[in-house]
């Protein structure tokens, strides 16, 4: 693995004149200590990272496509416009990681921990959120169309500080504090997908008590 991440640095640092690109497609990296490696346009599509530890490093451009990252660490990691599509990032560490304008299309994201995560202009279509902690994270210009956003099991979501549990009056109050510009900047986007794609099973859920 050390051959492989000094040739890619140095395809990086010539501009691909010397060295040559990681191509670490379907690779197992199961626990694999990358703390700090520099990754940038590194292709890790299907990789096996499951307990991984890549905290601080730098996956800006890389390929992760349908990776496996379930309980990886990537505190701090930078994954500025990384390809996360179809990635599993079930129960992940993702605390203060920089995911700006990264494609999250369809990705797990069920139970990770996105505490002050930087996730601006990010791709969230249609991710699994149920159970993230997005507490401090900065959402601003991020796509959560189709996202699953169900808090109907009672799972608590964090945004902003704020605690979201499923409860058809907080619904209700999360509709008027929206109507009313009441919501934080950060917590808005997370509020109107939650009121675009899940009304219908809020109403449903409490529809006798409403």
């Amino acid at each position: 693995m050390y051959d492989v991440l000094a040739a890619h640095l140095l395809w990086i640092e010539t501009d691909g004149s010397f060295g040559k690109r990681a191509d670490l497609q379907g690779a197992d990296l199961q626990g694999a200590d990358l703390r700090w490696a520099d990754l940038r346009w590194a292709d890790l599509q299907g990789a096996d990272l499951r307990w991984a530890d890549l905290r601080g490093a730098n996956l800006r451009w890389a390929n992760l496509r349908g990776a496996d990252l379930q309980r990886a660490n990537l505190q701090w990691a930078d994954l500025q416009r990384a390809n996360l599509q179809w990635a599993n990032l079930r129960w992940t560490d993702l605390q203060r990681a920089n995911l700006q304008w990264a494609n999250l299309q369809w990705a797990n994201l069920q139970g990770a921990d996105l505490q002050r995560a930087n996730l601006r202009g990010a791709d969230l279509r249609g991710a699994n959120l149920r159970g993230a902690n997005l507490r401090e994270a900065n959402l601003r210009e991020a796509n959560l169309r189709w996202a699953d956003l169900d808090l109907s099991s009672g799972i608590p979501f964090h945004c902003g500080g704020t605690k979201i549990k499923g409860d058809h009056r907080l619904f209700s109050q999360m509709v008027y504090h929206l109507i009313n510009q009441e919501w934080p900047d950060e917590c808005k986007p997370v509020v109107k997908a939650i009121i675009a794609t899940g009304a219908h099973e809020w109403f449903k859920k409490y529809r006798s008590d409403i």
